[in-house]
Parts: structure tokens; C-alpha cells; sequence
């Protein structure tokens, strides 16, 4: 069965106005006015110092899309983030700063910072419910190559974003902003209307004979690799022989095929399980890449083409001027000031500036048809402090951008070095890198404080900034594939979730702490202790994760040992089984049979790379042996390929996984948990298939209030619903490190007060080298 083959993921939700958290330069450079009292991230006109030292920093792989619009990856992100200015920013605490073109004086650790920017926004909420958005731009930004920064190129940004064959990882497109839909409506992409068509349409209205035939030809070849990659991959995993036929392997992925069935054989079984939809096929399926990566020329199929009516333009989005627009929302979202300010890419190299009259609804690239815009996609330009320059070797270099709005940067140029994550401290230490980014555990910091004479973390050789992580560790069980009677929503259902988590919980402070030290807690709701939404301590109705029983009765005393905890743990998860439905034989003191559509094994996967090397592995190996003390058997798979990892949850078939989320500075739930992105609809980022309407009902009241004490309370209930249904296990808040040269990068123009959301790569134009 599928279910045999459970797989894990590491996923990162991109925090939002990345591009937007440069405190940058002009070619008239900078200094920073400093006083007992207070700092700027602003700057003053004076001559720059430029060096002719590289700056390098230890990065993990690129995947090379570069583009402000299509990077995914958070590292390809960075990249397109050095060449991009945001419309707006924010300050040390994450919240945006509104008034950018004077600036806004805001405290943080006793000190004033200023915050500068491109833009101003003044909000207005109507008595009607719609919100407006009023941006008013400076008039001297340039772009790297010298052009004007304008409204039309923050229009056009917008237009790309809403169109409705963007296919990138923005939603700025699902803002409730006025005739978005209309705009919307009455078109879809060739690739869909041809997959919905199938094979044997005879329609050709929209379409041509040979465009139809070209792109089956086309899905077929993509559909043998995309079998061909399951077929491996249960192979690698050791689930199937290599002389097993592909009838017989495919059975193992959960597909009946004919012993002698071919590669497109089995593709188009699966095809028709899923009604001839493709996109849901690849999402729910794939081993690894998806059907349309196998595809030899699938940017053709992303043109969208008309297929009904469809407005011209979107009646909220309008241009009040040279330097100023407008943007009309029908309703309240409290996410919209994070998405609405979005990264202003110049419209005469990523559009087409021929394309481009906003009188007459033109915006730069032909509606439905970006392959303009993704030409680019390697190479970024923008309006950021510093400009591509190339991609080779695994390197990716910039140089100082002239035209930057606070002065060009005084270090000349600076590389991106790709590196194994195991070689960025020592490479840090033996002049390779300037800066990375190492993962941080308990002998990563040993090993730093070696380094220095000191013995500290900030000595002679290496310095060290240690902020919490955007995000937290968790153990993920899946509502879908750990269940009683298929039915997820159960009681008995949630109380065999309920028996693992409340055994993985119980392990967590011992783990945590032997594994992080004093870079990590221990967290009991799932969300991360960054955000103003997260439950303290101190709040009312507060409580350890997963520390009652079956009947809702305390399982811990203040005074138990941990000892004493672990088997008070066990003896309430016997009593959650029993409750869900698992047969307990008093004589052996063992669970012998599972109740129907449960199992007496299960499977977890972590991402330790085949060495147990992960916060979640001691837990599971602890909780492993506890489960098989009463007769159940948790299988640990620890895979050496990444990409067992990496490529796993989009399969939707893990049934336990070690993971942690990387989050957003709103902390809206919609993404994760919203029914509509699970079992592989939408975002397909709900893994755990968590599917209440309750839950649903919350996560949008919540985004749709302006009022944070309700928003807090009201995710608390969410909160509250998720460990009900016994989906997450949060296990840690760790901190992150940025590690600098101290030799070589001179430390004393390092942005100060690093934060989780004022990383080192603001005020960018300043750092200078020793």
C-alpha cells in the first residue's frame, strides 16, 4: 500500500516582505547618526569608502530562480531580495512601517531606531466594510540601470501577481481587493482546459488539432518519467525488487495494474483515478518532481486564454498618479498589509514597455501570457543595493548597486557560495566565508566557542548573534492516514492520535534540552513563540501539550521524576487506544488486534540524514520503545537521501513526520490549516488533513478582524481545535545563528539588534570589511 511508503518534509512558508526589509543606499553614501539614546537605519550624504573585498557568505543550494515573482526556495529568495525593494518595510518586531518616505522613529531594547523606505500608506476603513490603501511614492528611486521607479512599475508588479496564469507562490492574487475576481474570471491555462478536455475532444475553439496532440504527445513521455520516479523510489526505499514488473511495484504506491502493465499503462490508471486531473494527480502523487517538470515544454501550456467574460482590469487597483496609487479592498483582511506592499519590479525589464497604456488596460505583458516575465526568471534586476552580476559554479555574485536610495554600498561586491550545511562553520573559521549561517546544536556552539580565545561565542576569530527562529519544530501526524473506520474526525480517531502525541510529548523536555541546550524550548502549541498570537504561560487556560488523559484528568504531578512521567505517559496512551478502539489483553499486558482501518504498525519519518542527526529522533526512538512494551510497533525511517525527505509530504502519504514550519510575521493559520488546502487541493500545505468546519469557521473570522486581542483569543480557540484532533506534536523553539568573521567583517557596522525579523542583511550599505 501507499501508506507503507510515508515520507517527510521540512516545509518553509517564506516570511512575508522579504524583499522589503533592506534599510539601503544612493550613490551618495552614508553614515549613521548615532547618540546615547538613539541609532538610525537611516543615512546622511557623505563620501563612500568603497573596498575591493569580496564579501563571501555560506549559503545551501540555489535552485536559480532568481525572480522576485518565482523564487520558492528561501535561499533563491536572498538572491532576488540583494536586487529588490519592497513597497513598504518593517522594523525589529516585524511590524510594517507606514511612513517610510520621512521615516517613523520606533523603539526597540531602549534604543530609537529610524526606519526609512520608498513609500507612504495611509489607510481608511469605510462605514461600508471596504478598506482603502492609499500609497504615496518617493520620486527619486532609480533602479540598478538608472531608470525612474514609478507607480506604473508597482502596477505592473500587481498585474503580474493577479494574473490569471501566474503560477509562482505569491496569493496576493486571493486579497479581497476590488474586481479581482472579475478579472479573473472567464480564463484558465491552456494546461488545464487541455488536461479537462482529455485526449479525445474534438472542440478546437480554443485550441488547434495540433496543439492538442503535441500536448498529450507531451504528457505521455512526462508520464512515463513521473511512473518511472515512483517505481525507483519504492525500489531505493527498499518496498519492491528492481525485477519486480511495473504492475506489481505500482501496487505497492496504492494502484491495481495488470502484471504486465506498461509505464504509460500505469499513468493513465492513475489519471483516471483522479477524473483526468492532472495537477491534483502530480500534487497528491509524485515521488519527488512534479508531472510538469517532466514535461519538454510546458511553459507553453501556462499561456491562459479566454474562455468567458472577464473584466479588463481590477477596478481596485488605481493609478492616482505618477508616484501614487490606490487599492480598494471590499472587506477587511488583516493579512493585506503584508501582501499589499509588494516588491516593485521595474516594468521596462521584466515586461514589455510597448504592452504597457493603463489607460487602456494594458499592463505591460499580454494578459494570460507571462513568458516575458519568466524569461528573466535567472537573472533579477531591481531597485535593492546590490546588482546580479552571474550564476556559475555554484556561486552567485553581485555587485554594488550606484543607484541605491541610501548610497552604494560600501563593500564592492559580495558572493553567495553554495556549501554543504556541515562546512559552514569551519569555513567561517578558515577564511573560506566571511558569514553563514550554520545549524545550530550543542556541539555547533562548542565548536564556535573553541574557535574563539575566549571561549565564548563572540571573541577574536568568530562572532556570533543568536535570535529565535520564524518557525518551531513539530512531529506531524496525519488525520488521513492515522485513523479509525476512515473516518478522521472521529473520537476514536482523534484518541488514536491522541495515545502517540501525548508518548511523543512526554519525551520532549529531555530531548530537547540534551539535543539544543540552551538554544531551544520546549513549546505546547503549535505556533511559533514569535508571534503576539501565541499563548504565554501566564494566560488564562493555559496548559502543557498533550499532559491529560482520555477522561480529561491531569496525567502529571509536580512532583514526578521524569521517569515517573514516562510511564504515566504510557499508561494514558494504553488508555487512548483503548478508547479508540485497540483490543488489550490483560494476561500479556499487550494491545493484540487494531480496530478496523487502524494498524498495529506505523510509521515515522525524520529528516536526520540516515545518522539520527534531528531534535525528533530521540523522542521517537524513546517513544518506540515504550509503544512496543504494549504491543505496538512505531517504525523509525531516518532516510540517507534528502530527497525521501524533501519530496515527501506532497505525496500526502506520511503517516507520523518530523518537521518544522518556518511562519510569517501575521500569523494567519489559512495556509496550514484551512480544509481547502488539504488532501492536495489548493496550497496542499494542510498535511495533517485536518478538516473542521469549526476550525475553518475561526481561521477566517480571525484574518477578516482588525482587532488583535479578538484575533489572539480566537486563534487560541484554533489552537485548542488542532490538538484535539491530536495532528501536531510542537516540540521546540530553537534559535537561529548568524555567524560572522570576526577577522575579516568589521563587526562594529553590523546592523545592530539583530532580531527574527531585522536580519543582518539590512542596512546592507554600511557593513564594511576589516
Amino acid at each position: 500500500m501507499k501508506n507503507a511508503m510515508k515520507k517527510s518534509l521540512v516545509l518553509l512558508l517564506s516570511v512575508a516582505l522579504m524583499a522589503s526589509t533592506f534599510a539601503g543606499c544612493s550613490k551618495k553614501a552614508e553614515n549613521v547618526e548615532e547618540s546615547a539614546s538613539t541609532e538610525t537605519s537611516t543615512s546622511v550624504e557623505t563620501p563612500a569608502e568603497e573596498s575591493d573585498d569580496i564579501l563571501v557568505v555560506g549559503y545551501d543550494q540555489f535552485a536559480s530562480k532568481f525572480s522576485p515573482f518565482f523564487a520558492q526556495l528561501a535561499y533563491d529568495q536572498d538572491v532576488a531580495s540583494m536586487t529588490q525593494l519592497g513597497l513598504l518595510g518593517t522594523d525589529r518586531e516585524g511590524n510594517v512601517v507606514l511612513k517610510g518616505i520621512e521615516g517613523e522613529v520606533i523603539p526597540y531594547n531602549g534604543t530609537d531606531y529610524t526606519y526609512t523606505g520608498i513609500a507612504d500608506c495611509d489607510i481608511t476603513q469605510n462605514d461600508d466594510g471596504t478598506v482603502v490603501y492609499e500609497f504615496t511614492l518617493r520620486d527619486d528611486i532609480k533602479f540598478s540601470d538608472g531608470e525612474a521607479l514609478t507607480a506604473d512599475d508597482v502596477i505592473f508588479s500587481m498585474y503580474v501577481l493577479s494574473d490569471p496564469a501566474y503560477d509562482g507562490s505569491s496569493t496576493f492574487y486571493t486579497l479581497p481587493i476590488k474586481g479581482m475576481a472579475d478579472y479573473r474570471a472567464g480564463m484558465d491555462t491552456l494546461f488545464n482546459l487541455l488536461s479537462a478536455a482529455g485526449r479525445d475532444n474534438t472542440d478546437f475553439t480554443n485550441w488547434d488539432e495540433a496543439t492538442q496532440t503535441a500536448f498529450w504527445a507531451d504528457i505521455d513521455q512526462a508520464g512515463e518519467k513521473f511512473v518511472q520516479e515512483i517505481v525507483d523510489y519504492c525500489v531505493a526505499a527498499g518496498y519492491n525488487s528492481a525485477d519486480d514488473p511495473v504492475g506489481v511495484t505500482i501496487g505497492t504506491w496504492g494502484f491495481d495494474a495488470p502484471e504486465d502493465a506498461t509505464l504509460l499503462d500505469v499513468f493513465n490508471i492513475m489519471a483516471e483515478a483522479y477524473g483526468g486531473n492532472l495537477t491534483e494527480l502530480s500534487d497528491v502523487e509524485n515521488a519527488g518532481t512534479a508531472l510538469t517538470d517532466f514535461m519538454e515544454n510546458y511553459d507553453a501550456y501556462t499561456v491562459a486564454v479566454s474562455t468567458g467574460d472577464s473584466a479588463a482590469n481590477i477596478a481596485g487597483i488605481e493609478k492616482t498618479g505618477d508616484y501614487s496609487l490606490k487599492i480598494t479592498m471590499d472587506k477587511f483582511d488583516a493579512v493585506a498589509i503584508y501582501q499589499l506592499p509588494v516588491t516593485v519590479a521595474p516594468l521596462h525589464y521584466y515586461g514589455e514597455e510597448a504592452l504597457y497604456d493603463y489607460d487602456n488596460n494594458k499592463f505591460g505583458f499580454v494578459k494570460g501570457d507571462l513568458s516575458h516575465v519568466k524569461s528573466v526568471t535567472t537573472k533579477p534586476m531591481g531597485a535593492g543595493p546590490y546588482k546580479f552580476v552571474s550564476y556559475e559554479n555554484g556561486i552567485v555574485s553581485f555587485e554594488a548597486n550606484e543607484n541605491y536610495f541610501k548610497g552604494c554600498p560600501k563593500i564592492e561586491h559580495i558572493q553567495f557560495q553554495e556549501t554543504p550545511s556541515a562546512d559552514k562553520l569551519t569555513g567561517i573559521a578558515s577564511g573560506t566565508f566571511d558569514i553563514s549561517d550554520p545549524s545550530m546544536s550543542l556541539e555547533v556552539l562548542k565548536a564556535i566557542k573553541g574557535y574563539n580565545s575566549n571561549g565564548e561565542i563572540e571573541g577574536d576569530t568568530l562572532t556570533t548573534s543568536l535570535v529565535d527562529n520564524l518557525g518551531y519544530g513539530y512531529i506531524g501526524i496525519s488525520a488521513s492516514n492515522v485513523n479509525v473506520g476512515g473516518d478522521p474526525a472521529s473520537e476514536e480517531s482523534k484518541n488514536l492520535r491522541k495515545a502517540f502525541a501525548t508518548l511523543f510529548a512526554s519525551y520532549r523536555d529531555t530531548v530537547i534540552n540534551s539535543y539544543y541546550g540552551e538554544m531551544a524550548a520546549v513549546i505546547n502549541y503549535p505556533i511559533s513563540n514569535t508571534s503576539w498570537a501565541a499563548p504565554k504561560p501566564a494566560d488564562e487556560g493555559y496548559r502543557i501539550a498533550y499532559s491529560v488523559d482520555v477522561d480529561g484528568n491531569a496525567i502529571y504531578t509536580a512532583d514526578m521524576t521524569d521517569e515517573q512521567k514516562y510511564a504515566a505517559a504510557l499508561d494514558a496512551a494504553i488508555g487512548f487506544l483503548k478508547a479508540a478502539g485497540y483490543t488489550w489483553d490483560d494476561a500479556e499486558g499487550k494491545f493484540t488486534q487494531a480496530p478496523e482501518g487502524a494498524q498495529m504498525t506505523y510509521e515515522a519519518i525524520i529528516p536526520g540524514g540516515g545518522t539520527g542527526d534531528h531534535p525528533a529522533y530521540g523522542i521517537l526512538t524513546a517513544a518506540k520503545e515504550a509503544l512496543a512494551s504494549v504491543g505496538i510497533t512505531l517504525e523509525i525511517n531516518d532516510p540517507a537521501d534528502s530527497s525521501v525527505w524533501n519530496d515527501a509530504l506532497t505525496a500526502n502519504t506520511a503517516e507520523i513526520w518530523a518537521a518544522a514550519w518556518g511562519a510569517a510575521v501575521d500569523p494567519d493559520m489559512y495556509q496550514v490549516y484551512h480544509s481547502d488546502n488539504a488532501y492536495g487541493k489548493g496550497t496542499n500545505s494542510n498535511h495533517y488533513a485536518i478538516t473542521s468546519e469549526d476550525l475553518d469557521t475561526l481561521i477566517v473570522e480571525a484574518r477578516e478582524s482588525a482587532d488583535q486581542s479578538y484575533r489572539k483569543a480566537t486563534y487560541k480557540e484554533c489552537l485548542e481545535i488542532i490538538l484535539d484532533w491530536g495532528v501536531e506534536v510542537p516540540t521546540y523553539q530553537r534559535q537561529n545563528a548568524v555567524v560572522f568573521s570576526t577577522e575579516r567583517v568589521n563587526m562594529d557596522t553590523v546592523t545592530p539588534d539583530i532580531t527574527t525579523f531585522w536580519g543582518w542583511m539590512n542596512d546592507l550599505e554600511l557593513l564594511e570589511m576589516n
